[in-house]
């Protein structure tokens, strides 16, 4: 017999994460939840508390104008969405769980999480990043299931926050492993008229993508910062881009080249690239000649919102020392000793001609 929420055809939705990016998704998803019986309407959001120049708590103000104003200022997020600073009670009777913090978090908020949430809830990762044990790298999405002994899919694609808060068209990709029953149901609850959404059976595919790429846009905003053009940064992305795919399909053989087609993989690289936040501290960095940290710069162009790149970066780099791939990657381990300040700036064109000029890699 199906449990009794779903024989009432009502999913209860909790977001895990406010931040820009967790804004945006729910406003997304409380759009969609208030028009389909399938959900029950209202929202509820984790906020991580904070207390506003204002002196108001920042869960208090959503709820009061439904805007996050830290974080999307001037965006209505739904009446329907409800901020709660209390984790647990974000998720209690929770049916689908979205996550959708920085990575550095969520192993902990997971561990917080763990025998506190219904045993057949489903979980869907926005999370950009890795995580780097001693016994090998492990995905967001496999940290959350095994944790949590939940089913969780991923969503990734070219999705700037900003521009899809404002309702222009975006389009991203879900991943899923055999479950496609499971992926139809995320899909339901993100597609929209301007978010165009698709689904893939390859989540290790569609995750590596919006992993890797916050590494390339540290190397395409090094280029705008050495103000070196268009040709430049171009082949910049096409090299980072090949690296991608080729560490990829060493991790986990399984991975289609079809998915480095879906939004999730060029369209993410592109879109981050020309606009996320990695390319603009990257950028703040090569202007100051390396001489700032990218800690002391994000601090200062961030504003609150958090690097992903350099920390993937130094992850990244980890995996390939510890599975002596790194001459394979002369790319990536440039990027992280540029991050790490090993480097200065300029060497990341010195890579890229060494690789052109060197025997073609297969990947």
């Amino acid at each position: 017999m199906a449990p009794l929420m779903e024989q009432e055809g009502v999913y209860k939705v909790a977001v895990i994460g406010s931040g820009n990016w967790g804004s945006v998704a729910t406003k997304i998803i409380a759009s969609n939840t208030i028009k389909q019986s399938v959900f029950h309407d209202d929202v509820r959001m984790w906020v991580f508390e904070e207390t506003l120049p204002t002196g108001e708590k920042l869960s208090e103000t959503i709820n009061k104008n439904h805007e996050n104003c830290k974080y999307l200022p001037g965006i209505y997020l739904g009446s329907n969405v409800v901020a709660d600073p209390d984790l647990e009670n974000t998720v209690k009777d929770a049916d689908m769980l979205v996550f959708v913090t920085p990575h550095l978090y969520i192993k902990g908020i997971c561990k917080r999480l763990a025998g506190k949430i219904k045993p057949e809830a489903k979980a869907i990762s926005l999370i950009k990043g890795m995580e780097v044990k001693k016994e090998g790298s492990c995905m967001i999405s496999k940290l959350i299931t095994e944790v949590l002994g939940i089913n969780c899919c991923v969503l990734m694609g070219a999705n700037i926050a900003n521009e899809i808060a404002e309702e222009k068209l975006s389009e991203a990709t879900i991943g899923y492993r055999e479950d496609q029953e499971v992926a139809n149901r995320w899909l339901q609850l993100f597609a929209t008229p301007y978010f165009l959404v698709s689904i893939v059976e390859d989540i290790e595919g569609v995750e590596l993508c919006g992993t890797l790429k916050n590494v390339v846009a540290l190397a395409a905003g090094l280029v705008d910062g050495l103000e070196m053009g268009h040709n430049t940064k171009a082949a910049i992305m096409r090299i980072g881009f090949k690296e991608m795919r080729a560490f990829s399909q060493l991790l986990f053989p399984s991975v289609k080249d079809s998915t480095f087609f879906e939004s999730c993989g060029v369209a993410d690289l592109i879109a981050t690239c020309f606009g996320g936040r990695n390319r603009k501290v990257a950028e703040a960095f090569a202007r100051n000649r390396g001489k700032r940290s990218f800690n002391e710069l994000e601090e200062g162009v961030l504003q609150g919102q958090k690097l992903q790149g350099v920390l993937t970066a130094q992850e990244l780099f980890e995996v390939l020392i510890d599975r002596g791939w790194e001459d394979q990657f002369p790319f990536f381990i440039t990027v992280h000793k540029i991050c790490t300040m090993q480097f200065p700036p300029r060497s990341i064109l010195q890579c890229s001609s060494s690789v052109h000029n060197s025997t073609q890699l297969e990947f």
